[in-house]
């Protein structure tokens, strides 16, 4: 954080400022998806509604938070075809005789995309112009391939899960007439494992309690006030978003509160007296400069909201912690970034998902 921000917010005296918290998701979120869904929601649930949330509407004007633009910010871009990656997904070729139409193709495959809690990805090659992309009809197709991701927020790819994934394209290139050739199943284990802790190790997400000082609040004044610095309502109930400039990804910033309070009958008369500000780090590329977002959406709305600002315990921290986590960020940032896995990236998103 730069140190005329530092400054300011000392300057605040009075305010309590942002309190964050780093932790890591990889080991509560495998436990948590060999348990039985249990009444409470984990307090950060990144995973539900990404990416590109979609909003239920409002009618309320909206205006971004006021950031420094970050340095090569683009135009927002359009999400394409998700591919195949060597990196992070076991991948078959499947060799046809001769070229196919994209109808046929799409008649074959299978029914699931997925190999127990692992997708499944299938790309066919373009006979017209070489390029991969997920089979369309009224398209000719030369070759195909499909993959299994190696390891995401449940676990690393087990020797049942690549079992069901070999025996789904088996069938389909069967169907298909075509000679299909898996990868070892040691290997792809052994890789799956070794990913799995290397993505386990450099998970994150950052994350700060907003407490009402005095009179709780609505949930209509809530999101009024939200929507003032350019949150959105989420696709899940007690979520609101600050989307990115890049369509379909997931949110900068989530905005959440107890969804029972959502559920409620007159949610507006329904008491509020806690939020949490968090983004999920892996998830989100440092262009769009989230930690300096993160800073000044818990300031603003702290305000707005007359709350303190306050770890997962309670303690509210000081601002001279502000550079403490930013250099912590800088260099999982680095460790993603050496390993191709950018946070933010097409790779990134798909294995911390």
């Amino acid at each position: 954080m730069n140190s005329s921000l530092t400054l300011y917010l000392a300057i605040l005296g009075g305010v309590v400022l942002a309190v964050f918290l780093i932790h890591s998701t990889w080991q509560s979120r495998k436990l948590a998806a060999r348990q039985p869904r249990r009444a409470a929601v984990e307090p950060v649930d990144t995973q539900a509604g990404l990416p590109g949330e979609p909003t239920l509407g409002d009618d309320l004007p909206t205006q971004p938070l006021d950031l420094p633009a970050a340095p090569g910010t683009v135009p927002p871009l359009k999400r394409g075809h998700v591919h195949l990656d060597a990196l992070v997904d076991a991948i078959a070729t499947i060799t046809i005789d001769a070229p196919m139409s994209g109808d046929h193709i799409l008649l074959h495959v299978p029914t699931t995309r997925r190999a127990g809690s692992k997708p499944v990805l299938i790309e066919a090659l373009r006979a017209d112009c070489g390029e991969w992309e997920a089979p369309q009809a009224g398209v000719t197709y030369a070759e195909l391939q499909a993959g299994v991701l190696l390891a995401n927020r449940t676990g690393g790819l087990n020797e049942i899960e690549y079992s069901e994934f070999v025996q789904k394209i088996q069938a389909m290139a069967d169907a298909l007439s075509g000679a299909v050739e898996f990868p070892d199943m040691l290997d792809v284990v052994a890789r799956a494992k070794e990913l799995d802790a290397f993505a386990g190790a450099h998970d994150a997400q950052l994350a700060m309690r907003l407490y009402a000082r005095g009179s709780a609040w609505s949930v209509g004044y809530v999101q009024q006030q939200a929507a003032r610095h350019g949150f959105l309502p989420g696709s899940l109930p007690g979520r609101l978003v600050l989307p990115g400039n890049e369509e379909g990804a997931p949110p900068v910033l989530t905005l959440q509160f107890d969804a029972q309070v959502a559920f409620a009958e007159d949610p507006d008369q329904a008491a509020l007296r806690e939020l949490l500000l968090a983004f999920d780090v892996p998830q989100t590329a440092p262009e769009q400069t989230p930690f300096r977002a993160w800073c000044a959406a818990g300031e603003a709305l702290s305000m707005a909201l007359d709350a303190v600002m306050a770890d997962d315990q309670g303690q509210p921290f000081s601002p001279a912690a502000f550079a403490s986590i930013e250099g912590e960020l800088t260099r999982l940032y680095e460790a993603l970034a050496a390993r191709d896995l950018g946070a933010g990236s097409a790779a990134a998103r798909r294995l911390f998902s």
